[in-house]
């Protein structure tokens, strides 16, 4: 086992200089570097707590240990989704206990100085890390859009230690955080898609998901695709990869930071998998677990919808025909998004139309579909992936106009020739 060299920081932690917290929390990190066999701890400049997802009383009784023990964040530190829509109490169907455990999680959490933010898609706020800089994210997404799209650096971590690390504000020197784990271990050559395909950000998630598959938890590197790459479609694909693999860092060649060109991210001999339209079909058709076009729900969101998502959804919703009466509609975002949403105007027309707007947390993790709701539409790749075993619902994945067009029809409506080019 390497080696830990610890500075005169962390012996003063350790020695409880800081806190019976933050010396606990410390613990944690150190025995996570050795694990890692990481010979140093480095600073991290934010963190993302993925923790306040309440999954039982352990979690419940680690925070509030924490609290009772003057825990504080030492970093600006963000909380991902809750197991609640504190705005709207009324949508989660969840028991009195339940509930209330949630709720108790998530104050536990604010209590150590952690932002209420409530979203899995951090990026979306008004503050990024920076290129090359450390940050201590936690959730699958918010860690590989860290990694990838905005060339920070952040390794996998998980409930326990994503508030270990804001409270210390260290985290070992192992995984992505070093160079040498940040080459392409994959690649798929994207050039024989068609770029009305690849505008779509169900392409995307498809892409992700095949991604995971191939690469596990290694780098993939996409070639052969247009620069004009949107970020939707980048956290698409990103959050479809981290789900079907364990994905922390993509490349995408002439889009994503660190990869200006392919000798960049990769080796010459890494041998590309051909990426056709099949091969994009086969791929949605395997996270299509519904049969023939009956339709209950369309789910938005997952990761967060962006306020460029609410604005191409508002513009498909323009002419005001409404969803049909038989399916229920529901739009997840985070709520300093839907506070511009509303500001400009997209929210209100999606309301028009029908969809509920769901904050704080997600439909797929939370009970929050209607009771009776057996098939829903979605433009996820992530969605389409863990809906039917969290929730038990059978799933279509379509692009968003194909989502929209089947809402208002109240069954599942395809555009082939998408899919197809």
């Amino acid at each position: 086992m390497a080696d830990l060299e610890l500075s005169e920081e962390d012996e003063a932690m350790l020695a409880g200089d800081h806190g019976e917290a933050a010396k606990l929390c410390l613990r944690m990190v150190i025995a996570l570097a050795r694990v890692r066999g990481a010979t140093r701890l480095l600073t991290v400049e934010s963190a993302h707590v993925d923790g306040c997802l309440y999954h039982g009383q352990a979690g419940l009784d680690f925070v509030e240990r924490l609290g009772e023990l003057g825990g504080r964040v030492a970093v600006p530190t963000t909380l991902n989704v809750g197991s609640l829509d504190l705005r709207h109490p009324d949508l989660v169907h969840a028991d009195a206990e339940t509930t209330a455990n949630a709720r108790r999680l998530m104050a536990g959490y604010t209590a150590l100085g952690c932002k209420p933010t409530w979203t899995c898609a951090p990026y979306q706020l008004t503050h990024r890390p920076a290129f090359g800089t450390h940050v201590a994210w936690a959730e699958s997404n918010a860690i590989v859009f860290a990694n990838s799209v905005l060339g920070a650096r952040t390794d996998r971590y998980g409930d326990f230690l994503d508030i270990g690390a804001a409270i210390t504000g260290r985290v070992p020197d192992a995984g992505l955080h070093r160079d040498v784990h940040r080459h392409a271990t994959i690649r798929l050559d994207c050039a024989g898609l068609s770029r009305r395909l690849l505008g779509e950000d169900a392409a995307w998630g498809v892409l992700g998901h095949l991604a995971g598959r191939l690469a596990g938890s290694g780098v993939p590197v996409l070639t052969g695709v247009p620069a004009t790459v949107t970020e939707d479609q980048l956290k698409a694909f990103g959050a479809a990869a981290a789900s079907s693999g364990g994905v922390g860092l993509f490349h995408v060649v002439g889009v994503t930071p660190e990869a200006p060109e392919l000798a960049a991210v990769a080796s010459p001999d890494l041998v590309p998998h051909v990426v056709d339209a099949d091969r994009v079909r086969a791929i949605r058709d395997e996270l299509t677990t519904a049969h023939g076009t009956d339709l209950d729900a369309l789910c938005l969101g997952t990761p967060h919808f962006s306020l460029t998502e609410f604005e191409r959804l508002a513009g498909l919703l323009a002419d005001g025909a409404p969803f049909h009466h038989t399916v229920s509609a529901y739009v997840t975002t985070s709520r300093a998004v839907l506070a511009e949403a509303d500001r400009l105007g997209y929210a209100e027309t999606v309301r028009s139309a029908g969809a509920r707007i769901v904050v704080d947390t997600c439909t797929y993790l939370t009970p929050i579909l209607d009771a009776g709701l057996r098939t829903a539409m979605t433009n996820s790749g992530k969605w389409a992936w863990y809906a039917p075993g969290n929730i038990g619902v059978d799933v279509a994945l379509g692009s968003l106009a194909e989502c929209v067009a089947s809402a208002r029809a109240g069954r599942i409506v395809r555009d082939e020739a998408l899919w197809a080019s």
